[in-house]
């Protein structure tokens, strides 16, 4: 008797997986439709009032309860199944980013658009409308087979992942204070980001999995005078110069690297108006990236500490100024180790990687603080090109093949039955 209890969940699993696969290829040329018309028509953060619009119309199409406006331009979908609980969320990002679009496909993004007072182009260059329809798909998949879930499936359709427009709020916090996984509370979430990774290759790892990303904002002040004379004054170039130099030292000499990697770069400096003007002032912008929470609040005190002892040894001052932004994405290790197998059972056994631990950052991070959280990539490098060459995300020539959208679709809704199958993990 035992042993028909255990197996009698994993039978009806492999049954219920057998018919994603089914319903999934069935409507992949549908999602690839989808996908191509939210790429040909990206918005900003906190804008997505097209996108969140078709996602709200497909999830009440389906047949769920739907909720709109949630920080925001959000869409929250909720599918019982044949009893309430328990509950399991997929999360997905529907923002793109002001970058022009470089590619030559025919459903490349035109849209210009104003961002912070500029002109700019509008892309889809992160894969956020691969994620926005690979749940859409994931939705009409598991709608399909209601009657056979047991529990609840919650979708989250979330605005500014890439940050909200100067002034605003929004993003998963906001999504969470407006109460997205307050009812029903989910016991497991999962989220996915596009990745240079072969199409058909998935790839996530047990705790840490991406970096927290905090920004760093330094003011050197000196003092202005004649570039033919430096003597007479206090030079904010050098002394910036030097400050650049000394924060890699945060990170090689002062923290124990052996922990988790950490990295301090800067993205931009300027000051001055020409080469023979020693200016008064120069500003500093960059980021700080850590993959454990500690050794994060440890590198933000040494980071002012080392910029102020740098400038006032030359006789200047650096006002050090530091933002706490998204903090580290951790995947429970209980819910990933148990779900790296479901995923390769459905894939393959060598198209599920365990990466090493990458300092980009999401802000899928903030749900995995509420309840346990897996995260993965998903691969879409079409196979006859080197991984990196255009599927890198950020840039104008972003390309992502859209075999992955089927090979999203069967994992998140593969992750979703077998949690719900499972929840005691």
């Amino acid at each position: 008797m035992g042993f028909l209890a255990s197996t009698l969940p994993a039978q009806k699993t492999k049954s219920l997986s057998r018919d994603i696969d089914r319903i999934a290829e069935s409507i992949h040329p549908k999602v690839i439709e989808w996908r191509r018309d939210i790429h040909a028509n990206p918005e900003l953060g906190n804008r997505e009032f097209r996108t969140a619009e078709i996602v709200a119309d497909h999830l009440r199409s389906l047949g769920m309860e739907v909720r709109t406006e949630v920080a925001h331009t959000g869409v929250v979908g909720i599918l019982r199944g044949n009893k309430d609980s328990p509950v399991v969320a997929l999360r997905a990002d529907m923002d793109a980013l002001p970058i022009t679009e470089l590619t030559d496909v025919p459903f490349a993004s035109k849209v210009r658009t104003t961002y912070n007072g500029q002109e700019v182009g509008v892309m889809h260059a992160c894969g956020h409308d691969v994620h926005t329809t690979v749940l859409m798909g994931a939705a009409e998949v598991l709608a399909g087979l209601k009657d056979r879930l047991n529990g609840t499936v919650l979708f989250l359709f979330q605005p500014a992942e890439e940050g909200a427009p100067r002034g605003e709020r929004g993003g998963a916090d906001l999504m969470i204070e407006e109460g997205a996984l307050d009812d029903p509370r989910p016991q497991a979430i999962f989220g996915l980001h596009v990745g240079p990774l072969p199409v058909g290759t998935v790839a996530t790892r047990p705790g840490g999995i991406l970096a927290s990303s905090d920004g760093l904002y330094i003011k050197v002040k000196g003092k202005q005078t004649h570039a033919s004379a430096p003597w007479t004054g206090v030079d904010p170039i050098v002394v910036a110069s030097q400050i650049v130099l000394g924060m890699q030292t945060v990170v090689s000499r002062q923290i124990d690297l052996t922990t988790a990697p950490a990295v301090v770069s800067f993205g931009k400096i300027q000051g001055g108006v020409r080469g023979n003007i020693i200016p008064e002032e120069v500003e500093l912008s960059g980021t700080i990236r850590s993959l454990d929470p500690d050794m994060r609040k440890i590198i933000h005190e040494k980071v002012k500490i080392t910029a102020e002892n740098i400038a006032e040894s030359a006789g200047a001052t650096a006002e050090v100024r530091t933002f706490y932004g998204y903090p580290v994405t951790m995947n429970d290790e209980k819910l990933t180790e148990r779900m790296i197998p479901v995923l390769r059972q459905v894939l393959g056994e060598d198209h599920v990687l365990v990466m090493p631990a990458n300092t980009g950052s999401e802000d899928f991070s903030y749900y995995a603080r509420k309840v346990p959280g897996m995260f993965f990539f998903l691969g879409v490098a079409p196979l006859d090109q080197d991984p990196p060459r255009n599927s890198m995300p950020h840039s104008p020539y972003f390309f992502a093949d859209e075999g992955s959208l089927l090979v999203g679709m069967r994992a998140m809704a593969n992750l979703a039955i077998s949690f719900l199958d499972l929840p005691g993990l």
